[in-house]
């Protein structure tokens, strides 16, 4: 089978190639600029159909299965996969229940491809590892869900436990880490690997990875350059899939993470806790962000399923005493509402959330009041991204 998302890699540049405009945007990591999900340029067509080509300026297959995003940077498009060689290569979609892994135990080629973004042409491929997969994946999950990274410089890939890959643009193989094994999995029962999910970000000259596995999680940074492990901090920690975030503030910097036992700041520099904030879900995906100088962290697995605007530069334990949805350092906050794979997005004055059965939310990101919402219509009965 073709990699699911060939056709994916057509429709994201419908987006990025559709003008001149944004043809010069880059996209350069998960979520785009500071993980928003937002874009300015334009204009994008509402309607398309990758079967029948409409308002596709080109389309390109990819093999194998891969749930990591497209990433642009000037006339480049990077984009990752997993190859097996057995005869059956396929993931699932929809609502249900079933949590047991996927028996998936061919060798498998991992890889990371370049393409030019005004033709789909592909300009060079490279194998950044081969063999059996270390851990099993959900079946709805893939064995490349890691969505790469660049500073227009670096291209930086995490295949989880296959390692974090670091190449220039013409492809040649910069540096390459062993995280080890990077098992995300169900917390009630080990055996149930799933995969791992969070994608790498740069900030400044560190590579930053949030690994919350089934033991020793952590989060650490590395050389842009070299390779080499900077910083590392342990993390009290479940599984979770949700990418980090850095925030910029007037007073300094933050990088934030997502997590089921707390959501918690670190200073990127030195990995240093600066602060956290409990409760949440159990299980964790979506990815922080920031509008408004507020951070938006959010999750959605019942029962608990909070959003959350938080200001920066706040200290310590920063939680909510019982009853209350706001202190010193949180703006505002929800306990219900959050959801529980799609990261929301803020655009303009609204903050916009989607639950996984398509009820769509706006609320005032400032203030946290409810707009609207409403039931999206379309096709398919799940909201995933």
């Amino acid at each position: 089978m073709s990699r699911i998302s060939a056709l994916f890699v057509g429709l994201f540049l419908i987006v990025v190639s559709s003008s001149t405009a944004f043809a010069q945007t880059n996209w350069p990591q998960f979520r785009g600029p500071g993980a928003t999900g937002v874009s300015e340029s334009g204009p994008a067509p509402a309607t398309w159909d990758a079967a029948k080509a409409t308002n596709l300026r080109w389309k390109t297959a990819i093999p194998g299965l891969g749930h990591s995003s497209p990433v642009t940077w000037g006339n480049k498009v990077f984009i990752t996969t997993a190859v097996t060689s057995g005869a059956k290569d396929e993931t699932r979609f929809g609502l249900y229940g079933d949590v047991a892994p996927v028996k998936d135990d061919p060798k498998h080629t991992w890889k990371v491809y370049a393409l030019d973004s005004k033709t789909g042409k592909i300009l060079w491929e490279r194998v950044a590892s081969e063999g059996m997969p270390k851990v099993k994946r959900h079946p709805k999950s893939t064995h490349a869900d890691s969505t790469p990274v660049t500073d227009g410089k670096y291209l930086v890939a995490l295949f989880g436990s296959e390692g974090l890959y670091c190449y220039d643009f013409k492809g040649k193989l910069l540096w390459k880490q062993d995280l080890g094994v990077l098992d995300s999995g169900w917390f009630y029962d080990a055996d149930y690997q799933w995969e791992y999910g969070s994608s790498p970000i740069i900030y400044r000259n560190l590579v930053i990875v949030q690994a919350d596995i089934q033991k020793n999680s952590y989060i650490a940074a590395y050389d842009i350059k070299t390779g080499k492990q900077v910083w590392k901090t342990g993390r009290d920690e479940i599984s979770s899939w949700g990418t980090p975030t850095v925030y910029e503030g007037k007073t300094r910097a933050e990088l934030i993470a997502n997590g089921s036992k707390a959501i918690r700041g670190y200073d990127p520099l030195t990995g240093k806790e600066l602060w956290r904030l409990s409760p949440n879900s159990e299980i964790t995906t979506p990815t922080p962000f920031v509008a408004h100088d507020l951070i938006f962290v959010t999750s959605g697995y019942a029962p608990i399923q909070p959003i959350y605007a938080i200001k920066p530069g706040a200290s310590g334990d920063i939680s909510l005493k019982d009853g209350k949805e706001s202190n010193e350092f949180i703006a505002w906050s929800k306990k219900r509402g959050g959801p529980y794979m799609p990261t929301p997005v803020v655009y303009g004055d609204y903050l916009y959330t989607c639950s996984n059965q398509g009820v769509l939310t706006a609320y005032n990101a400032k203030t946290g009041e409810r707009i609207y919402q409403e039931r999206l219509g379309g096709k398919g009965g799940a909201f995933t991204a």
